[in-house]
This record gives C-alpha cells, sequence and structure tokens, in this order.
C-alpha cells in the first residue's frame, strides 16, 4: 500500500468510525428524547425502525452508484448530513419530526457506510483483504462500544443537546478530513476503470455473494435479538443491575472488536470457509447458552462465545466480499448488497425473536437466533459447494 493510500484509508477509517460513533451516542439517548416530546411505545419503536428502513432500501442505490459515479462526493455528502441531522435532533420540537430526521439519518449513514468499504476494497493489496477489512471493522465495533457510553457520559454531565452537538461537530471534523485529504474523483480507480457495473439481479446469481450476503443477515439477527431481549431476560430472570446488564450487552462487540486484527491477519493465511463457519457455529451455540443460563456468569459465558465467533468469522466474510467485488468489478455494489443484509438482519431478528416470545416464552426467543444462525450457515456451505461444484464442471 502506497502512502496516498495510507493517508485513505486513514481518512475512510475516521469516516466509518465518525458515523458508527454517532449512530450509538444517539441510540440509548432516543427513547428518552421520544418520550420527553410525548411518544408513545408504538412511536418509539417506529422511530428506530424506520432508520433500519430507509437504509435497507437506499444502501443499494448508493452503493451501485458510487460504482458508477465515484465514491468521494457520497462520504463527503454523507458526513455534512450526518450533521445537519444531528442539528435537527436539538431543534425538533414534536415526534412526526423525529420521525422524519430518523429516516434521513438511515439515509446519510446508507451514503457512507458501504460507499467507505467499497472504497477501502478498491486500494487493498491482493492478499491482505482479510488484514485491512479486519481494521475497517475494528473501527466500527469501536464506534459501537464507545457511542453509547459517551452518549450517556456527555448527556449526564452536560445535557441532552450537548451529545446531539459532539456527534454534529464529529460528523463536520470527518467530512473536511474527506473532503481535503481523499483524492479528487476523476483520480479514483473506479472512475479511471471506466467500467458499468453488474446488475444486482446478476451479482445475486453468484453463489458466492448470495451466501455472504444471507449468513451476514443471518449474523446481524441473532446480534439484534440479543441487543433487544438480553435487558429484558437478564432483568426478568436474574434481577440483574444495570451496569450488569450494560456490560453484557456491550461485551460481545468489544471482543468481536479486538479479535478483528489478529483474525484478518489469519484470514488471509488459511481458508476463509473454514473460519466463516467455525465462527459462526459458535454464535450459533452461543445463542441457545443464553436460554440454558442459571446466572449472571453462564450469561456471560455466553456472551464471550458470541463475541469469540463473530470475531473469527467477520473477516473473512469481509475479505470475501473484497475479493468478488474486484472480480465483478462492483465493488459498491458488491458491498451495498452486504450492508443491505446488515441493515435486514437488524430489524427482522428483533421482530421474529419478539414473536416467539409472545406465543412461547422469553427465553425461547435465544434459540430462535441460533435457528436463524444455522440457517446461515447452511446457506453458505450450499452455496460454497455449488460454487466449487460450478469450478469443476468448466475445468
Amino acid at each position: 500500500m502506497t502512502l496516498s493510500d495510507r493517508k485513505i484509508f486513514g481518512t475512510l477509517f475516521f469516516s466509518v468510525f465518525t458515523v458508527v460513533t454517532g449512530i450509538g451516542i444517539v441510540v440509548p439517548l432516543l427513547p428518552i428524547y421520544a418520550h420527553d416530546l410525548g411518544a408513545s411505545g408504538f412511536y418509539i419503536s417506529m422511530i428506530f425502525g424506520i432508520f433500519s428502513l430507509s437504509r435497507t432500501f437506499l444502501l443499494p442505490y448508493f452503493g451501485r452508484a458510487s460504482d458508477k459515479n465515484g465514491r468521494k462526493h457520497f462520504i463527503v455528502a454523507g458526513l455534512m448530513g450526518h450533521a445537519v441531522v444531528s442539528a435537527a435532533f436539538i431543534y425538533t420540537t414534536d415526534v412526526n419530526t423525529l420521525l422524519i430526521i430518523r429516516f434521513f439519518q438511515g439515509a446519510t449513514s446508507a451514503m457512507v457506510m458501504p460507499v467507505v468499504q467499497a472504497y477501502i476494497g478498491d486500494i487493498t493489496p491482493e492478499g491482505k483483504e482479510g488484514f485491512f477489512m479486519g481494521i475497517i471493522n475494528l473501527s466500527m465495533f469501536l464506534g459501537l462500544s464507545l457511542g453509547p457510553l459517551a452518549g450517556g457520559l456527555i448527556s449526564d454531565s452536560f445535557s441532552l443537546d450537548a451529545a446531539f452537538a459532539c456527534m454534529g461537530i464529529l460528523s463536520i471534523i470527518s467530512a473536511l478530513f474527506s473532503l481535503f485529504f481523499l483524492p479528487p474523483v476523476k483520480s479514483e480507480r473506479i472512475v479511471m476503470k471506466k467500467k458499468e457495473p453488474e446488475t444486482y439481479g446478476r451479482l445475486l446469481r453468484d453463489k458466492v455473494i448470495a451466501g455472504i450476503v444471507f449468513t451476514r443477515f443471518a449474523y446481524v439477527s441473532s446480534i439484534g435479538i440479543i441487543w433487544c431481549f438480553l435487558p429484558v431476560f437478564a432483568d426478568a430472570e436474574f434481577e440483574l443491575s444495570s451496569p450488569a446488564i450494560g456490560i453484557l450487552v456491550m461485551l460481545a462487540i468489544f471482543i468481536s472488536g479486538i479479535l478483528q486484527l489478529p483474525m484478518g491477519w489469519l484470514a488471509d493465511r488459511i481458508n476463509k470457509n473454514y473460519m466463516i463457519i467455525g465462527g459462526f457455529l459458535l454464535v450459533a451455540y452461543a445463542s441457545c447458552s443464553f436460554a440454558w443460563a442459571d446466572g449472571f456468569y453462564d450469561i456471560l459465558m455466553a456472551d464471550i462465545l458470541f463475541g469469540i465467533g463473530g470475531g473469527i468469522a467477520m473477516p473473512p466474510l469481509m475479505a470475501i466480499s473484497v475479493i468478488k467485488g474486484q472480480e465483478t468489478g462492483s465493488m459498491g455494489s458488491v458491498m451495498g448488497l452486504l450492508t443491505t443484509g446488515h441493515s435486514m438482519g437488524m430489524l427482522i431478528g428483533p421482530i421474529i425473536a419478539g414473536i416467539t416470545m409472545d406465543f412461547f416464552e422469553l427465553h425461547y426467543a435465544f434459540p430462535m437466533g441460533s435457528v436463524v444462525m444455522m440457517a446461515g450457515v447452511l446457506v453458505f456451505v450450499y452455496c460454497m459447494y455449488e460454487k466449487d461444484k460450478s469450478s469443476e464442471l468448466k475445468a
């Protein structure tokens, strides 16, 4: 990687960290903020859900558009939009406006995330896809870990508006970095190739791409189930304190984050498929383990196993996505599909678990995460088998 590419990489790392941290800052504050504005329970759920809906619909568009028109202007516009959204939170006076703001926050996130990942894929040296995508994954996990903590601390020490203002300032700084440190669009490798990106239909007919998208969906569905129902389960079954519940919710993210670099390095040296299958089987087992827990330490162990499984599987999965993006000349489109799978998982996973809880019991929500994850593993194995069979026939 050249000195210029390292500068680009550092700028993109900060962009991802900014967006994810900003989203994390909002998460613990929004229910309180919405309630103060007079939101009902339904409206509070809608305020969270509409963010995922706008992301899900817009991620494929921005991913493909960046393949056709270049990456930089989408990143800068998305970060500036994120800053505007931050200011809008401060001046919001009613629930309906808050819904609109959350929709646009999802849109600005969709402008940044797949495009940054595609840009990283463009400049990643061959054979080091796992390591460099592991670094970008690290920025996301750091943001997910630090965002809620920062939001709570700033709100308690100063005010709710101060937390939103900090999110906006961070976004403006990141936008300026991207504006001045990323090279002009005309010099981007995807633009210089002047190649029309593949259609989404054609990409999804590729067994490898279909496999990694569905597996990412299954994994994030399991995460969504834990985020939504672990606090309720820990409180209702074991009467754990709020700090203990907070530790449990964030621990798996933290463990996955610290494993990104070593597992990314390993993914460049051993079979990526085995790492993905092994890691996600561990996630499936850990999801079931929550239902078997008899106390805090059982939940803690399940949480640790869940984090280790995700930490093992995610770098090779992202490495494969980079390789497929390079093969198809549609890096933004591939990353758009992958992040769409992520967004759909966060939306659908909790819904599946919620329906299960309503019809059966609370602790049955966690095995549903295991079922979804096992389905993801089976689909991935099938897709890899079909890909290998197709390669043999061509040979």
